[in-house]
Order: C-alpha cells, then structure tokens, then sequence
C-alpha cells in the first residue's frame, strides 16, 4: 500500500493544502477550525456537485446520530464564507440551494496526485507484547512498553500515520486469532508483533512488521539493549516502520522527546501507568512519586501523575482542593520539560476542566494534544466528555466517533458515549451504548453505574437499583452509588429509606470527605431543593469535580429556574440549558 501525496487546490489567492490540512490565502494560514475545514474538504472533493444536508451530516458526525444540526451545519457554512469573503447574495465559492445542501462553484487548479482521499491515513496496530521473560512479575513492562511504543508511534508522522489505542490492543493479548482477522476487526493497514525478554538491564525485543492484506511479513528484527536506550530503539522502530509503509518521517516531531530517563525512573513509570489503567490510582500515585525522585527531568513522570491525581478525585471521592497543587505542578512541570507531548497536554485539560473550572484554557489544551497526536484517543474523549458538559453534543460525538475509530474494542469509548447519549436526553441509545461496554468488561464497575442512571431515566427502577448494587459490588465502598441509591429511593416513594441514606452521608462527611454533590443528590430525590443546593454552594466552594455536570444531568431539570441554581450556573459559567441542547 503507497501512501500518495495529496493535492493542493488553489483559486486565486486562495490555496486549500490538503496534505498540511490548513487553507492559506496568499501564502498565509486561514483560521478555520475543524468542522468548517471538513465541510469544506467535502465541498472540494465534491465540486461542482450538490451535498445535500444530510450527506454533510454523515460524512462529519456519522450516520447513527439523531440530534438536529440545521444550526451547526449553518455555522460552518457562515465561518466559510467569512474564510473566503464570499457573498451568499452572489457567492463565488459556495452556493446554497435552498432546503437542499450546497454546491462548490470556485473555479480551481488542482496539482498533486489524489490516490488517497484526504484525511485518510494508514492504520497500525501495535499487538502486545508477549513476555518472554522467566519473571512472570515483568508482564507490566511488556504490556508499559506495549503501550510505550503506541505513543512515540503517534509521533512519527501524526497527518499520514494512525495508531490503534492500547485498550483496543490488549483485547488480543495471547489471542489465538489471526493477522487477518484482527485486521479486519481493526480496520488496520499494518500490524506490527513483538516479544520481550527481559534479564535484569538487558532486554531483548524480536519485532515483525505485517501487511494486513496479504498478511506478508515486510521484515523483521531482533534488537539487543540496554534498558536505558529503550526510547531509542522505540524511534528506531518508527524510522524501519515509516520506510516500509513509504510515508515520510517528521523527524522534528519523532527527535522532540528523546530525553533519555534513568533506568529506575523509566521502570517505575511503566509500574505507574500499569497500575493507572487498572484505576489502582493510588499505586500510581506513588510509583510516579518515585519515579520523580529518582528522575525529575522526565516528563512522563508528571502527566502520569497528574492523570493519578484526576483519577483520586473523581473515583476515590479525594478533595479537590487537596489534590489541585500537586496535580496542576505536575501538569505544568510536564510541559516544561516537553511542550511536544500530546500526553501533557491532554493532563493539563484533565486539571483545567475538573480542577479549575476553566472551560476555554481546558478546550485549548485537548485540541493541542489532539493536533499533535491525532491518535491520542484520551485526548478526543476529554474534549468530548467537556463539549457534553457544556451542552455542545454535537462536538462530544463527533469526537467520539474518531475515538471509536481508535479505539473500537474499548469499554471506555463506549461509556463514555452512553454519557453523552444521557445528558443528550437520548436514553435509548445510551442503554445500548452502556450495554455495549457491559459486554467488551462485565468486570468495571463504571458500566454499572452508568447503566443504573440510565434505567433510572427510563422508569426501570428495580433494574436501576440492581446495577447499582453491582457496581458496589464491583468498587466496594463508593458515596457516588450509595446517593443514587438514595435518590432512586426517594422518587420511587420510599422516603424513610432515602432519608436514613442521606443521613448515613451526612455522618460520614463529619469524619471523612464525602462530595457535597453526592449529599444534594439525594436532596432534591426528596423534593428539598433549598437543603440541596446549600450542599451544591458547598460543591461550589470545595471546588467538587461532579458539580461540573449540573448544566446537562437530567436529574437537575426540576431546579433549572431556580435562581440559586441559575446563579451557581452562571457563576461556573455553564450553559443554562431549558430542554434541549446546545449545537456547535
């Protein structure tokens, strides 16, 4: 498979770079963001055609979405026009026909080849690594350099070279399934296999590159190291890789992180995002507090524990504000060291949306990941998860799609989708989303959970409570499941019940930090909507995470003309959402 250069479009002094991505007007770059810049891509490929609205629809925000967006397809349209300087009264480039879509009229010069359409990149899929070591206990090494390897992958040439995400990738952990059929189950181009031994500071790696289509082996190769040149011979791998699917190295982008860590830190980092991606973050915590110690000029260390500390606070109930220093230094302290590393940045949106309450800021930092890793499939479900928050579920499935595209076999993916389907009032379609997660890890308990608030909404009450009490079963003790227990219970009429769960919370925060979103819950479960947002003012003060979901968790409707509530939302400056969502 030859990756082909795509070609330019120019009119005039208007020149649309379909390889860089961007629009320049005589010479200099054009600010569009990504929604018109697609629409435009589909205008050009189409030229001279008519798209219709709804062929705008699935090619920018997929067919299975049901959300009306008349108005975000008429932004995109008014935000070309305002690139071009074009005159809808007597267009030069885009013409409207009413009710039906809109044509391309620019007359253009087209240079380059176009084999490939733009935006498409090659795909590949970076299998786990099978531990070959005697040492059972290394598997968090060959599964860290597993997921190592797929981040400076993501680097070599992020516009022409996509990587599957590790979630999806471990599902084929000791598969028995063919390099055809995981292709076909990734929608992959190349698969790349490897093994691991490691002997104390020695390892060694056998790599073999694969084309999907005629499963034929392009090469393979056997490295020797010192486990301190790990990073080295990762960038070596990018270098053999590139060659052989003939797409060009950026080596600027490939060179950008190569600070090479001590041994000891480089380990007890891998030991770190083991123990994160298994929501062990308190583990993580420390071992990234290690690593730092024994390394304080690697980066990695300090996004990871930035994404420990995002993890203590919204699944381990941690206060906020205690974690908020420690987590914005690491942030921080990340991109100081590697401004170049789509991990950093997607870490500081993580701080900026739950810590700070910094819409904006927090927005800027996931796009600058997203632009400079494309494949960063954490960066694409933050943005999302903050364009739902907002309201803007359009954005939040956009970009959940490219998520699944990245990362199809993720439970994550899949939940977070049956969020955005619930704060979208789309409750059918988050039951199945939730389902799905369900069915790729019956063993999380977030599925659960959102599964519970799903069925809540649908007047599935007895399911409702049951799939709360298997989340805890899952988690042990957590306040957010036992409010929902106590709000279900005060609406489904069992008011004494409730009440003896909002006074076990209310015990408890006298002696422990419970967040005073949980407490409200149950207060406004009961029809107290005074004593309940006393607890949000208190939300508000302690700077709880959760109250950054009271714009669109449909449990709020009934306090929506409140003024207190109405305050509290323009005070965290959240959209005041009145039964249905905002477009963007």
């Amino acid at each position: 498979m030859t990756q082909m250069t795509p070609p330019r479009a120019e009119h005039g002094a208007f020149t649309l770079d379909l390889k860089a991505h961007e629009l320049l007007r005589a010479g200099h770059p054009v600010k569009l963001e990504r929604i018109p810049m697609e629409l435009l891509f589909l205008l050009m490929e189409r030229r001279g055609q008519l798209v219709t609205r709804q062929e705008i629809v699935d090619r920018l925000w997929g067919k299975d979405l049901f959300l009306d967006v008349d108005n975000s397809i008429n932004t995109a349209i008014r935000k070309l026009r305002r690139a071009f300087g074009d005159d809808p009264g007597s267009p030069s480039f885009v013409q409207t026909h009413p009710g039906m879509g809109y044509r391309f009229i620019g007359e253009i010069t087209v240079s380059g080849e176009n084999s490939t359409a733009p935006g498409r990149r090659i795909m590949l899929a970076v299998l786990p690594f099978e531990n070959l070591s005697e040492d059972r206990e290394h598997e968090y090494f060959s599964d860290g350099l597993t997921e190592e390897t797929i981040t400076i992958l993501g680097q070599v040439n992020p516009q022409q070279l996509g990587l599957i995400a590790r979630t999806s990738i471990m599902a084929y952990k000791r598969t028995a399934k063919t390099i055809g059929e995981i292709g076909r189950e990734l929608s992959v181009d190349y698969i790349l296999e490897s093994s691991v031994r490691r002997e104390g500071n020695r390892v060694r790696i056998a790599c073999q590159l694969i084309l999907v289509r005629d499963q034929t082996h392009l090469w393979a190769k056997v490295f020797e190291r010192d486990l301190s040149s790990i990073l080295s011979l990762q960038v070596e791998l990018g270098k053999l890789i590139a060659g052989h699917v003939q797409i060009q190295l950026d080596q600027e982008a490939i060179f950008e992180q190569q600070y090479t860590p001590g041994i000891d830190a480089y380990d007890l980092c891998l030991q770190g995002r083991h123990h994160f991606n298994r929501f062990n973050h308190r583990q993580g915590l420390a071992c990234f507090q290690m690593a730092i110690e024994k390394d304080p000029q690697y980066a990695p260390c300090y996004y990871g524990l930035a994404n420990c500390c995002f993890g203590l606070t919204l699944a381990v109930d941690e206060p906020t504000l205690d974690l908020l220093p420690l987590a914005l230094s690491a942030a921080e302290r990340s991109l100081q060291l590697n401004s170049g590393l789509a991990e950093g940045h997607n870490a500081m949106g993580l701080i900026r949306m739950w810590f700070e309450w910094d819409w904006p800021r927090a927005s800027a930092s996931f796009q600058r990941a997203i632009e400079l890793n494309p494949s960063c499939v954490h960066a694409h479900l933050n943005y999302a998860h903050l364009s739902s928050n907002l309201g803007e579920a359009v954005v939040a499935m956009r970009e959940t799609k490219i998520a699944r595209q990245l990362d199809p076999l993720s439970p994550m993916v899949n939940i977070f989708e049956g969020i955005f389907h619930y704060h979208a009032r789309e409750f059918d379609l988050a039951a199945e989303s939730v389902e799905r997660a369900i069915a790729l890890n019956p063993w999380l308990w977030l599925p659960y959970l959102f599964q519970g608030k799903v069925l809540e909404r649908q007047g599935k009450n007895v399911e409702a409570m049951a799939a709360f009490e298997r989340s805890l079963e899952i988690v042990g003790n957590n306040t957010e499941l036992v409010s929902l227990k106590g709000y279900l219970l005060a609406t489904q009429g069992e008011r004494a019940e409730a009440e003896q769960t909002l006074e076990l919370l209310v015990q408890r925060s006298k002696q422990s930090y419970v967040p005073p979103y949980n407490i409200a819950l149950i207060c406004v479960g009961l029809g107290n909507p005074e004593t309940a947002l006393d607890y949000l003012e208190k939300a508000f003060d302690m700077r709880d995470a959760r109250a950054t979901f009271l714009a669109v968790e449909p449990k709020w409707d009934p306090m929506r003309e409140h003024p207190r509530f109405r305050d509290l939302l323009r005070r965290m400056s959240l959209p005041s959402i009145r039964g249905s969502l905002v477009l963007s």
